[in-house]
């Protein structure tokens, strides 16, 4: 398995520049992680990342090797493989469920936006990911990383620790090296928390910066499509090619300008001299000890890089953000208007819309609910239209809060380019019988008011990775890359995951 893993861990720069000198080719690449998802996710230690694989992957890869001979390249991802978070699109022979056996067996009829920019920009799109069923919009007693379509997905650091969710296949699938990139899809929290479980790079874009077109929905107001790699010039590389404006979602008009061709003109070794950072401390600390003392060193390194930290820069709003509920009253409503209005445009399956969703549940429940219910789905179908009054409230409230009494207040407070807190905890026992058991995280601020985020590896304690997290205001993810990247270079706290049985609890670090 030597040929498999020489380039399991490499980044894209280093893939592309093999793919140009003729080290490797598209379809040689494609073969290595095929190998790898054999070996590592369908069998040893059985990670579980991976629902399906194209099957018409060795075909895009010669493809795309045949243009590259003849002198056409599309760019940094001509050539190389993705994986795509299971909610995602896919005009092909591949299935799109969101782990639900409800959505198996009749294929989407078209790409969905983020698909259709990665086949244009070059990227081999290699399958589809497992998920937090519903992305994890089904129970509150849900484990997350579980889908009645692709069953449990496990931590690649830890395998009885859980990878988080819903991105939980996307994470894991590159934290193992089973391929460069994954799509994931975040509503809140999807995309950093596993990102952070799982010790990789996860960048949440603003909510319109990536279209949502072909995206089983949770709630229109927060749902983005964003990025999971193992580095950030690779998270910037696969958010260049996914953003941009589509006429299939018109929150993409809310975009105030294109972003620069070039994702490498955000990247600066220095980025971090000169930052105004601030310390988010109430409510995004103390949530874990060791998730706590892995942000405070991470700040320092911040400011030995020559940052300025501003500590506390704590939310104004973080008071009133504590136990307030508006923001799943929000979920709840846009959710069955939503997804009623996705599965209207997927014909042919045995579903029409929640109530649908709910009964198949219901007729199968052996399969779909042998550990956790679906009582989030009833609460939603018992909601009514988005012209109801407590909708329009709820949207309202939770916007204000996070933005601009929340997120915007800090920063301008404290002439601020950014703020910083630690990602979550570490990655919690896998539990089927009693489900998940969450300490806390970071990603609600930004998720309600849309903001962008970016999570990057930042230390271990007992063997568990450990991030933190860069937020700020509405489109400034070129701000983000670039602090993410300075520090990321600074640190280098990346590491492979070592499929370990469980965590070293003897010792940490």
């Amino acid at each position: 398995m030597a040929g498999t893993d020489r380039w399991a861990f490499a980044g894209v720069d280093d893939l592309a520049g093999a793919m140009a000198s003729g080290q490797l080719s598209a379809e040689a690449l494609v073969a290595a992680c095929r190998r790898r998802i054999a070996l590592l996710d369908r069998g040893g230690p059985h990670i579980g990342a991976v629902v399906e694989l194209n099957p018409d992957a060795e075909a895009i890869a010669r493809a795309m090797d045949a243009e590259r001979r003849a002198g056409r390249v599309r760019g940094p991802l001509h050539g190389i493989p993705v994986l795509l978070k299971d909610n995602v699109d896919t005009g092909d022979r591949m299935a799109t469920t969101a782990g639900s056996l409800a959505l198996l067996d009749s294929p989407a009829a078209a790409d969905a936006t983020a698909a259709a920019r990665l086949r244009r920009a070059g990227a081999v799109l290699l399958g589809k990911t497992n998920l937090s069923e519903w992305a994890n919009f089904r129970s509150s007693r849900s484990t997350s990383g579980w889908s009645a379509r692709g069953g449990l997905t496990r931590n690649p650091h830890a395998l009885d620790r859980n990878p988080s969710g819903s991105s939980s296949g996307s994470a894991a699938a590159v934290a193992a090296g089973l391929c460069p990139l994954a799509v994931g899809t975040e509503t809140d929290g999807s995309i950093v928390s596993p990102a952070g479980a799982c010790g990789v790079v996860g960048l949440k874009p603003t909510v319109g910066r990536t279209s949502r077109a072909g995206v089983v929905p949770i709630a229109h107001s927060q749902d983005s499509v964003g990025a999971l790699a193992r580095s950030v010039a690779d998270a910037a590389a696969l958010f260049a090619a996914l953003a941009g404006p589509d006429a299939r979602d018109p929150a993409t008009a809310w975009a105030p300008s294109a972003l620069p061709a070039d994702h490498r003109s955000w990247l600066d070794r220095d980025g971090l001299r000169g930052a105004r950072l601030g310390v988010a401390r109430r409510g995004l600390f103390g949530h874990s000890p060791h998730a706590d003392a892995v942000a405070l060193e991470a700040i320092r390194a911040m400011r030995d890089a020559g940052a300025e930290i501003v500590d506390p820069a704590d939310l104004p709003s973080m008071e009133s953000l504590e136990g307030d509920r508006s923001e799943f009253e929000v979920l709840l409503y846009e959710f069955r208007a939503d997804l009623n209005a996705y599965l209207a445009g997927r014909p042919g399956l045995p579903v029409g819309d929640l109530g649908g969703v709910i009964a198949f549940n219901t007729r199968h429940a052996d399969r779909e609910m042998p550990f956790f219910g679906q009582e989030t789905l009833l609460r939603a179908q018992a909601k009514g239209p988005l012209e109801d009054a407590g909708y329009v409230a709820a949207l309202e409230r939770s916007r204000r809060l996070a933005g601009p009494e929340g997120i915007d207040a800090a920063l301008t407070r404290h002439g601020l380019d950014a703020l910083v807190a630690p990602t979550g905890a570490p990655a919690g026992l896998t539990d089927l019988v009693h489900g998940d058991r969450s300490l806390g995280g970071t990603s609600s601020p930004a998720a309600r008011a849309g903001y962008p985020l970016i999570t990057v590896p930042a230390g271990f304690r007992f063997g568990l990775p450990l991030g933190v997290t860069f937020m700020g205001p509405a489109w400034s993810e070129p701000t983000l890359i670039r602090l993410a990247f300075a520090f990321e270079q600074a640190t280098r706290a990346w590491r492979p995951p070592r499929f370990l049985p469980t965590a070293e609890l003897r010792a940490h670090g």
